[in-house]
């Protein structure tokens, strides 16, 4: 089913991002600052990825749950959602686990 990668990668963002709201851990405390960090996280990523893919290293698989729209050779749509989305959960974990190291 096309997009269904996409979708499992929007659903748990929206959950970590639920988590993150409720607890004030990034994007509530600090928007700005959140955005920049994670915008920061995917550019570097992504020239990770290219670095990669120039170097034979990445190749995109086949697959049905892909939409199949590919930004560069190797790089589909999801891509960049997913290394925002890692970049986000890590923000927001290392967040959660200083709080609770402040609290201990």
């Amino acid at each position: 089913m096309p997009g269904l990668y996409l979708l499992a990668l929007v659903v748990s963002a929206a959950g970590v991002a639920a988590v993150d709201i409720r607890f004030r851990l990034a994007f509530r405390r600090a928007p700005a600052r959140t955005a920049v960090t994670v915008a920061i996280g995917t550019a570097f990523l992504l020239v990770w990825d290219a670095v990669g893919i120039a170097a034979g290293v990445f190749v995109k698989g086949g697959s049905p749950l892909l939409i199949g729209i590919d930004l560069a050779p190797h790089l589909p749509l999801e891509e960049p959602v997913f290394l925002a989305f890692l970049t986000y959960l890590a923000l927001v974990v290392h967040a959660g686990w200083s709080r609770g190291r402040e609290r201990a």
